[in-house]
């Protein structure tokens, strides 16, 4: 099972959300960054279920890393982050083998791995494992320190009123439900001129990461499908100046899968969390029926609100392998 992504920085995540340890490895880190445990708190601190309908699961989170100096600066060789599992009960998840949950990687899992796959708390393909995603984004950004990053998220179900998303929340919990929403994230200070045409734009590069975040259904850039309703000369960005600057930013900063150095603007819709606590009609291998599921374990109930750093990560990743990838070129 192969879990890398990267030319330059290559990052390679391992575990799975009940097993002892999970985390991350990086190869091409640059000589010379410092990172501490501290670096990694505000990160993983927005990442915690600590708002209404998250999980009531807990972990400490304290970032083992390995691979650095006596000065806690990288080497150049690879990086190393470990996190332990403490707070897992394995047991919610054995009657899922014969039962598995609708919408979930338990089936497709299973018949991939073989029946000896370890699917408690959804494997691999858990939520849990992003937690190396955001310890690999927190060394990204160092990589690429004059970008700014504005992560937030914008839609929960069909709302749009942030002031209106817990409300959204506690009634799909109320009806032991769950519920989606779409995550933006705009980044100042992009260098401009990284990607290439094609299978190494921008948009394709930065995708692959960003469906790689569990529950991850769509991605777009500037206006996305927004821009299809439009003409070319209502959409089209107007030049301003000689560095490139635009009147509008529809193309989300980004010129046939080259960086233009306007802001990149990209959104990412997250499904409804798949693990629900009301009863589903979903068929059962070991009678060869359908018959009704009650999943229980712990889960959240709105997952876009958590996954909000994440997208961040995923992206300040992209950026920073194409930010590497640049250097490699004018070496």
């Amino acid at each position: 099972m192969q879990n890398s992504f990267g030319k330059i920085l290559r990052v390679t995540i391992f575990g799975a959300s009940h097993s002892p340890q999970l985390g991350v490895v990086m190869e091409g880190v640059p000589c010379g960054i410092r990172l501490t445990p501290d670096m990694f708190a505000e990160d993983i601190n927005r990442r915690r279920p600590n708002t209404v309908g998250t999980t009531p699961r807990r972990e400490d989170d304290i970032p083992v890393i390995e691979g650095l100096d006596s000065d806690c600066c990288t080497t150049g060789g690879a990086v190393r982050i470990v996190f332990n599992n403490t707070n897992i009960r394995s047991t919610d998840y054995s009657h899922l083998v014969d039962h598995p949950r609708p919408s979930h990687a338990d089936l497709v899992q299973r018949r991939k791995y073989g029946a000896e796959y370890n699917l408690a708390g959804g494997g691999i393909a858990s939520g849990r494992m992003t937690v190396a995603l955001v310890a690999a984004g927190v060394v990204a950004k160092q990589i690429v320190p004059e970008a700014r990053f504005d992560c937030r998220v914008v839609q929960i179900g069909s709302e749009c009123d942030p002031a209106r998303f817990d409300d959204i929340i506690v009634a799909a919990e109320r009806d032991g439900d769950s519920v989606g929403g779409v995550i933006e994230c705009r980044v100042e200070g992009v260098s401009p001129l990284r990607g290439e045409p094609f299978f190494d734009s921008v948009e394709s590069v930065m995708s692959h990461l960003l469906f790689s975040i569990p529950a991850v259904k769509g991605v777009e850039f500037g206006d996305g499908f927004a821009g299809v309703v439009k003409r070319g000369s209502q959409r089209n960005d107007k030049i301003l100046a000689a560095d490139g600057r635009t009147l509008s930013n529809n193309e989300g900063g980004i010129n046939g899968g080259i960086t233009n150095g306007n802001p990149l603007v990209v959104r990412v819709a997250i499904k409804p969390t798949s693990s629900i606590a009301r009863e589903q009609l979903t068929y059962n291998f070991a009678c060869g029926e359908m018959q009704p599921l009650k999943i229980g374990g712990r889960h959240d109930v709105c997952i876009a609100r958590r996954a909000a750093v994440v997208v961040e990560a995923a992206v300040a990743i992209a950026l920073a392998d194409f930010e590497l990838r640049a250097y490699e070129e004018f070496a």
